[in-house]
């Protein structure tokens, strides 16, 4: 199988060229992705436990559904292709919520990165290459879990959730 090519973007997340996933990991450019919070009707999140065969953060805790935009991609048709990929779920784009946005940093491993909120109701069908397990979590063990086992979390999930909680994007839940 090819490697992936990414789009390499500047501090304004302007597409600057584009490089193979090896490189621009290993040389810390910056690029893209998105994280996808899955809600159930009753509000519990869908979090993740990555796959061992991951190249980055194996066995952590994640969002539902998270990836790397692939060249000439666009955010949300990323969010889409992923939810799939992930979670075996079509969604159209319009049921996407776009919450906000995070400048590439160190703990996003240099993403940029789109997140986004989805209510669904059709268990997700994980996909064993991506992921080991997942279930859907009250919102209070998820702070516990942020809070208190960082370190069983990819460092971008860690910083994703914490920056919903702050501004109030998840629903009410035991504060952990």
């Amino acid at each position: 199988m090819a490697e992936e090519i990414f789009d390499v973007v500047n501090e304004r997340d302007e597409v600057i060229g584009q490089a193979p996933r090896s490189r621009v990991h290993r040389q810390g450019l910056k690029h893209r992705a998105v994280h996808v919070f899955l809600f159930d009707p009753s509000g519990r999140l869908f979090v993740q436990k990555r796959s061992a065969k991951k190249d980055t953060s194996p066995g952590l805790y994640d969002s539902s559904a998270s990836g790397h935009v692939d060249s000439g991609e666009d955010y949300d048709a990323c969010a889409v292709r992923e939810l799939k990929e992930e979670l075996g779920l079509d969604a159209p784009r319009e049921r996407f919520q776009k919450l906000f946005k995070i400048d590439a940093c160190r703990q996003t491993g240099w993403e940029f990165v789109w997140v986004y909120r989805l209510q669904g109701g059709d268990p997700p069908a994980i996909n064993p290459d991506e992921i080991e397990s997942g279930a859907f979590w009250e919102i209070g063990a998820v702070r516990d879990l942020v809070a208190r086992r960082p370190e069983q979390c990819a460092a971008s999930f860690c910083r994703i959730f914490q920056e919903a909680d702050a501004r109030g994007l998840l629903p009410a839940g035991s504060p952990g």
